[in-house]
């Protein structure tokens, strides 16, 4: 996984920054699943700031769905934003996506995963 500690950021600006940064290597946000809200909401629960975003690079879906029908059960890129409640760092996490496509055997996939792994990975450094 590519992973990145944000310090002296809120939770909010962190997500913001987290989208744009995204978006910079051709990703939009497709989901943004709020854990805590749904936390509160189902079990009535407190928890700490943690979001899933879902992202997806349009070009990249396209050609590795072109090569792999099954691809689609591996998408969206998931991307975690969550805050530590002891120091408030914010934590930011992306699986490779090529570790995901291992799971798909097919060879063509393999240009496909490295340029989303070299992209997201684009993403954590620039944050």
């Amino acid at each position: 996984a590519y992973t990145k500690q944000l310090d002296d950021i809120g939770f909010d600006d962190a997500v913001a920054a987290v989208t744009d940064a995204l978006g910079e290597e051709g990703f939009g946000v497709l989901t943004n699943i709020d854990v805590r809200a749904t936390l509160k909401k189902k079990l009535d629960v407190d928890f700490r700031n943690y979001e899933i975003l879902g992202a997806c690079n349009p070009e990249l879906a396209y050609k590795g769905l072109q090569s792999e029908p099954q691809l689609g059960a591996l998408l969206p890129c998931n991307v975690l934003v969550q805050q530590d409640e002891a120091d408030e760092s914010i934590q930011v996490g992306i699986i490779k996506p090529s570790a995901m496509f291992d799971m798909v055997d097919n060879d063509t996939m393999q240009s496909v995963a490295d340029d989303a792994d070299a992209r997201l990975r684009r993403v954590i450094e620039s944050l």
